[in-house]
């Protein structure tokens, strides 16, 4: 009894002190840049600034893939576990160009709570509002950083409004800039009541240094500048009479996202702002399953597989499945079952991440994101846990948009199969053979950047060169029930499967799909895959 006690409460504990979460961002929005800040607050690295442009410097922390580093933006998610402040912190590091957005996806349904990061001269733009919408879906409170406020900028009155309007959640402003571009000259701390003044030094590398003065401090005005100052102050009664205050629970429930203005290239703004995070994120939540509500502190261990990475480390030559605890504790060597398969599975070699690097650990609690190694026995989607069988939600997979026929240029057949196989199970892409004709695969992925993803993962880890031919496809579906004989297709619909030999109809644009429906209304056809 005593014993049961302990583990409670150290569940308790450790559950209680975990902070996991991502950022959303659209591309060049400063969302690679805010998170080598945050790790250079964290103590995690001791050296942080742009990436692009900046041939002396390190490549980001979180981008490890050789394309990455080769073009300066983020392909895949990454995790990052740091400690911050007394917090265990787990950062899914998702990407922000709208090529690589079904990893994105599924790294959301990992997260507890989630950081956006808008560009303070486009407002909210189009990457941004499609990843808010999968964030509202699943109820992720969200705090929203305001970036490059040290370049022209729109109103920040304006900028509220936009988030509001554009994204239908409530904006409510924690400080308050003073300025922009060549005029700013900091932010105002709504609940604190205090300014904090912004000094450009050492091209944003080393952390700025703050200076607190009071708003009415006659220096501060004075530095400020008058015409600057007046501005502010008129912005300011605007907000103090018609601003949404700040509630902690409506940012708990997802309708209302706290809101901070800074520089994350000149690491101003950016103290307070984490201090917000770690103070106000939550801690791992409870997550439905097909039998009931697994709350974190539950004692047996539950997690489910959001990514599948091949190859991170070339040494190694391996695939990772990276999992996210729901509830319980990990322990190394324990025996879990993944109940997709009903198989018992021990699991001897487990790691923690930092971007590629990786360390071996013993024990790990709800919140945490922890990598097995997967020589096979691991899908996307697929529940581990200890105990009486269940089964957390399934992780849709999106459909493809764009098509592409591989092509392989020498005679490594093998090779060329292990590689579309590993990289389909990452969810990459997605593969398909036309039923008659050319076995050449068809490959359907979210965004047409990935085809160069995939030569190129091809080339460096499989050692395989191929060409890709444009497809005309634009849109693939599912035949629902396979037993049922397919009608007469026309134009250029054309009858496919994929792996799991299921049947796909392949299909040149929107309008062939809505003919055929209208044409075949008892043929069901699924936009989503079904489960394997």
């Amino acid at each position: 009894m005593q014993i049961e006690s302990t583990l409670v409460t150290e569940l308790e504990r450790e559950v209680s002190r975990r902070r996991t979460f991502a950022i959303i961002s659209h591309p060049d929005a400063g969302k690679t840049t805010l998170t080598e800040k945050l790790l250079l607050y964290a103590g995690a690295i001791e050296l942080a600034g742009a990436v692009r442009g900046r041939k002396a410097r390190k490549h980001a922390t979180s981008d490890w893939m050789a394309l990455e580093q080769e073009r300066g933006i983020s392909i895949t998610a990454a995790a990052l576990e740091f400690e911050l402040e007394g917090r265990r912190m787990a950062l899914l590091d998702t990407p922000g160009h709208k090529d690589f957005s079904e990893d994105t996806y599924r790294a959301l349904i990992a997260a507890d709570s989630v950081v956006m990061v808008i560009d303070a001269a486009n407002g909210v733009e189009g990457q941004t509002r499609k990843l808010f919408e999968v964030c509202r879906r699943h109820r992720l409170p969200i705090l929203t950083f305001v970036n490059k406020f040290d370049r022209p900028a729109r109103d920040p009155l304006e900028l509220l409004d936009d988030i509001e309007s554009t994204l239908g959640i409530s904006a409510a402003p924690v400080n308050w800039p003073v300025g922009n571009a060549e005029h700013f000259r900091g932010v105002y701390d709504l609940q604190r009541k205090h300014l904090l003044l912004y000094e450009r030094e050492m091209q944003g590398q080393y952390r700025a240094p703050v200076d607190v003065s009071d708003l009415d401090d006659p220096q501060a005005r004075e530095l400020i500048g008058e015409n600057t100052y007046v501005q502010f102050r008129e912005s300011l009664d605007v907000i103090r009479i018609a601003g949404t205050a700040f509630d902690i629970d409506a940012y708990r429930a997802g309708t209302q996202t706290p809101v901070f203005f800074g520089s994350a290239m000149t690491n101003f703004g950016l103290e307070p702002f984490l201090r917000t995070l770690v103070e106000l994120a939550p801690h791992p939540h409870a997550r439905p399953s097909d039998t009931g509500v697994v709350e974190p502190t539950d004692e047996r261990f539950t997690g489910f597989v959001f990514k599948i990475q091949a190859n991170m480390d070339p040494r190694h030559r391996d695939r990772v499945a990276f999992v996210r605890v729901c509830s319980g504790k990990f322990t190394k060597d324990m025996a879990v079952s993944n109940s997709r398969a009903g198989k018992l599975i021990r699991a001897t070699r487990a790691y923690r991440f930092f971007g590629r690097d990786r360390e071996t650990i013993s024990e790990a609690y709800a919140g945490d994101i922890i990598g097995l190694v997967n020589p096979g026995q691991f899908a996307i989607g697929d529940t581990i846990h200890t105990g009486a069988p269940l089964k957390f939600l399934d992780i849709p997979r999106f459909p493809p948009e764009h098509f592409g026929r591989l092509r392989l240029q020498d005679t490594r057949y093998k090779q060329f199969d292990d590689g579309l196989r590993q990289l389909e199970e990452e969810g990459l892409m997605q593969v398909f053979y036309v039923e008659s004709g050319r076995r050449e695969p068809i490959v359907g992925v979210v965004g047409a950047l990935q085809f160069d993803v995939i030569k190129s993962r091809l080339s460096t880890e499989y050692g395989v060169e191929i060409a890709v031919d444009p497809s005309s496809f634009t849109a693939a579906r599912w035949v629902a029930d396979p037993a049922k004989p397919l009608p007469l297709l026309g134009g250029a619909t054309t009858s496919a499967v994929d792996r799991q030999q299921r049947r796909v109809l392949l299909f040149a644009n929107e309008w062939e799909v809505q003919y055929f429906q209208k044409q075949n209304p008892t043929f069901e056809l699924l936009a989503e895959s079904p489960v394997a």
